[in-house]
C-alpha cells in the first residue's frame, strides 16, 4: 500500500463512511468518525455541490481506501475486470474481496486489512498447506486458509479472533476459530459485498 502520511481516521471522514482502518477501535466510542462525522478541514461542515466527475472520483477513492490499495493496484484490478466476461463493476469487487489480505481479515484472523497484510508478509498464513506471503494473492473456491503452526499462539491473531464477534462473517466464507483456519466456500456475490459503493461510478470514472 502507498504511504499515508495523515491520520487514517481522516480518510474515513473524507469518504463519509467507516473504512475500519483501525480494527477494533472503530467499533468503540474512540472512533473519530463517530465523534466528527464530516470531512476534515475548515470547510468540512459546509454543504458543497459536487460535479459528476467528483462523485465518480469519491466512489473510486472510497473503495480504494477501504481495501487499502494504491492507485496502481486498484487500476490493475479494474483492467482485469474490464477484460472479463462478467459485469466489470461486479468482477472488480470480487477481485478485491478475494484478495488474501481481505479474506484473512474477514475470517477474523486480523483486526484490520493493514494488519492482515503485515501478518501475511511475515509468513504467518498457509493456503492449502503452502506458505503464502503475498497479500494480493487471489483466493478461489475451495481454498483453505490457516494460521501456520508456529504462529498459533500469536497474541495479535488471538486478540483478533476475540474481537471478531463485532463483525459478521459472510456466507461465502467459513471460519473455524478453534482450529485457526477458514475455507473459501464460494466466490462472493454482489450481495455479499457490504461496502456501500456504487461500482458503476467507478467504471464510469475509468472509462472517461
Amino acid at each position: 500500500m502507498s504511504c499515508v502520511n495523515s491520520s487514517v481516521c481522516k480518510l474515513c471522514r473524507r469518504e463519509n463512511m467507516k473504512l475500519f482502518l483501525k480494527g477494533d477501535r472503530c467499533y468503540t466510542d474512540k472512533c473519530a468518525f463517530e465523534r466528527r462525522p464530516y470531512p476534515p478541514g475548515q470547510h468540512g461542515q459546509s454543504r458543497l455541490k459536487f460535479s459528476e466527475f467528483a462523485l465518480q472520483l469519491r466512489e473510486k477513492q472510497k473503495a480504494k481506501r477501504y481495501y487499502g490499495l494504491s492507485e496502481k493496484q486498484f487500476r490493475h484490478y479494474f483492467e482485469l475486470a474490464d477484460k472479463s466476461k462478467e459485469i466489470t463493476g461486479t468482477k472488480l469487487l470480487k477481485f478485491l474481496e478475494l484478495r488474501l489480505d481481505n479474506v484473512v481479515y474477514t475470517l477474523g484472523f486480523a483486526n484490520s486489512r493493514r494488519e492482515a497484510r503485515q501478518l501475511i508478509g511475515h509468513n504467518h498464513f498457509l493456503v492449502n498447506g503452502k506458505r503464502v506471503n503475498i497479500a494480493s494473492f487471489i483466493t478461489k473456491k475451495g481454498d483453505v486458509i490457516e494460521v501456520s503452526q508456529a504462529s498459533k499462539e500469536m497474541d495479535k491473531i488471538l486478540s483478533a479472533i476475540q474481537a471478531v464477534s463485532r463483525r459478521t462473517i459472510p456466507s461465502w466464507l467459513e471460519a473455524n476459530h478453534t482450529a485457526l483456519k477458514g475455507i473459501v466456500k464460494d466466490a462472493p456475490t454482489r450481495e455479499d459485498v457490504t461496502i456501500p459503493v456504487e461500482e458503476s461510478m467507478i467504471v464510469e470514472y475509468y472509462s472517461r
